[in-house]
């Protein structure tokens, strides 16, 4: 599923409102140039900056086409209309040339592109206004007000109708049209999401059901089978099918983040989970969970929850079996930028430093090894305290997840 992208909509909204702006303003400088021309009798440059600036503008305009430099082409137009409005206004009256308001819509032009462009003619502008202000109330003088005294009432009406049909006519209305494409692709990529997260929740759903499926074969096939050793074997396989199926569940029942899991209400609900499978619902075991507010990716969860699975599994079965008061500990702590210390043990008789993976057919005993070379950690065994105690440093994974190497 595509979702359409904000950023395209609102760079052809910007290509769109600049080059009608640019059409625009030449057609109506070239109009301007002509009326002040024949019906206005204002001769020289405010005439020829007018004609000069619709057919120098019309021609950069008309080049973007070729060379599709937007960058280029908007400042390009934002010197020459400021140029073009600093002579207009110094030969129409200076500071009291009603033609100095185009000015301001240089500016609004520029934060209509981008905020530093805005910024920068903003500057600009106030400076070129500055120096307007000293040079009409300063004795030295380059031009005069060219405009004939019966004119200027027509010329300052031609200037207001010029600079509010720019703001007003092209900028405003465009400015709608771009705000209402925005909020139409804002209302449209929502629906998608929304659509988007409803699938990752189904597809949760089902693997959910699925593996709880598989449990349950698990389940009724340990229990047809009369040999213990087998019986056993299918139990550890239904419990990490279990630890599995608990996180795309968690995942499912989310309603804000669907790629990040809690992890301490995971391990909770995991380690009564595998203390009521093992031991049952009467038991005495004391579950120890040292965890802070980590939210890790479904990569990392899986293989740490099989980890802790076969730990707290082989601690029930074989290392807390007889012992009173049994008791394990499961603790995290965040180590690094992405990177945790996860400590995991039990009270229990343990078993002898010679037995290792290298040692040992346990299948169990594998998987916490090469599980943790997965989280791209290592694991190391602590022997000084009663029991069996590891120690596991692993990375936050955010790739597929692969099978584990056997």
């Amino acid at each position: 599923m595509r979702i359409p992208n904000k950023d395209t909509y609102r760079l052809q909204d910007k290509i769109d409102l600049i080059l009608k702006v640019n059409y625009n303003s030449s057609f109506f400088a070239a109009v301007f140039g002509l009326v002040c021309y024949f019906f206005l009798d204002i001769d020289g440059v405010i005439t020829y900056t007018f004609i000069g600036y619709a057919a120098i503008n019309l021609t950069n305009t008309l080049l973007y086409r070729q060379h599709k430099n937007l960058v280029l082409t908007y400042n390009f137009t934002s010197i020459l209309s400021m140029i073009g409005a600093i002579v207009i206004t110094m030969y129409s009256g200076g500071i009291q040339s009603p033609f100095i308001f185009v000015l301001a819509i240089i500016v609004f032009a520029g934060y209509v592109t981008t905020k530093v462009f805005g910024q920068l003619y903003l500057i600009i502008n106030l400076a070129v206004l500055t120096l307007l202000f000293l040079y009409d109330t300063g004795d030295f003088r380059i031009s005069e007000n060219t405009v004939p005294m019966q004119s200027r009432s027509w010329f300052a009406y031609l200037s207001a109708v010029f600079a509010v049909y720019l703001l007003g006519g092209v900028f405003g209305k465009n400015l709608l049209r771009a705000h209402h494409r925005l909020y139409k692709s804002r209302n449209e990529i929502q629906d998608r999401i929304a659509e988007k997260e409803t699938l990752l929740k189904e597809v949760h759903h089902r693997v959910k059901n699925n593996l709880q499926t598989v449990s349950s074969l698990l389940s009724l096939q340990s229990r047809a089978i009369d040999d213990d050793k087998i019986s056993n074997i299918i139990k550890s396989s239904q419990n990490r099918v279990v630890s599995m199926a608990m996180v795309h569940e968690m995942l499912y029942k989310r309603d804000d983040y669907l790629s990040k899991i809690e992890l301490k209400p995971y391990v909770q609900e995991l380690c009564d989970y595998l203390v009521r499978s093992v031991k049952g619902s009467g038991t005495d075991v004391k579950v120890d969970l040292d965890i802070k507010n980590y939210k890790l990716s479904i990569d990392t969860i899986i293989p740490l929850g099989l980890i802790i699975n076969e730990t707290i599994t082989n601690a029930l079965k074989y290392g807390i079996a007889g012992v009173q008061n049994g008791e394990i500990h499961v603790s995290v702590d965040k180590i690094g930028d992405n990177r945790y210390k996860m400590y995991l043990g039990d009270n229990g008789i343990g078993y002898s430093e010679e037995i290792n993976p290298k040692t040992s057919n346990s299948l169990g005993l594998k998987l916490i090894y090469n599980l943790a070379r997965q989280l791209r950690g290592s694991i190391t065994r602590d022997y000084a305290k009663q029991g069996t105690h590891y120690s596991i440093e692993f990375e936050e994974v955010i790739e597929q997840f692969n099978s584990v190497d056997h």
